[in-house]
């Protein structure tokens, strides 16, 4: 009986390899599946950041134009000078070359950076 036991307490030692890598393996499938939702995620949030930067832009313009300074043609830096934008937000910082254009009222969108600008 007391050699039964030492079997018994020297099979219960610790994990099989057998074991570990079925963890491993779980582990791997979780983060096949976790990792194309998590860009997805960032993808996204990148999408929406620069829409929101767009309808920022758009009402500056609305309040410029209002304000009685109607341009035809406004940049980023002169409605940041002007004040109808406290600042501008990264990746447009430093670049006139972000117009938004008056027509009838309705205000149009053209980004002229160039790529990688």
């Amino acid at each position: 009986m007391l050699k039964r036991m030492k079997m018994i307490l020297k099979k219960e030692k610790g994990f099989t390899l057998v074991e570990l890598l079925a963890v491993i393996a779980i582990l791997g499938i979780i983060l096949a599946i976790a990792i194309p939702s998590i860009g997805k995620v960032i993808s996204n949030s990148e999408g929406k950041a620069h829409e929101a930067n767009m309808d920022l832009f758009e009402n500056a313009a609305r309040l410029a134009y209002v304000s009685g300074n109607q341009e035809d043609t406004y940049t980023l830096n002169e409605l940041e000078e002007k004040g109808f934008l406290d600042s501008i937000p990264d990746g447009f910082a430093g670049t006139e070359i972000v117009y938004v254009e008056n027509n009838g009222g309705s205000f149009v969108y053209e980004d002229r950076r160039t790529p990688g600008n």
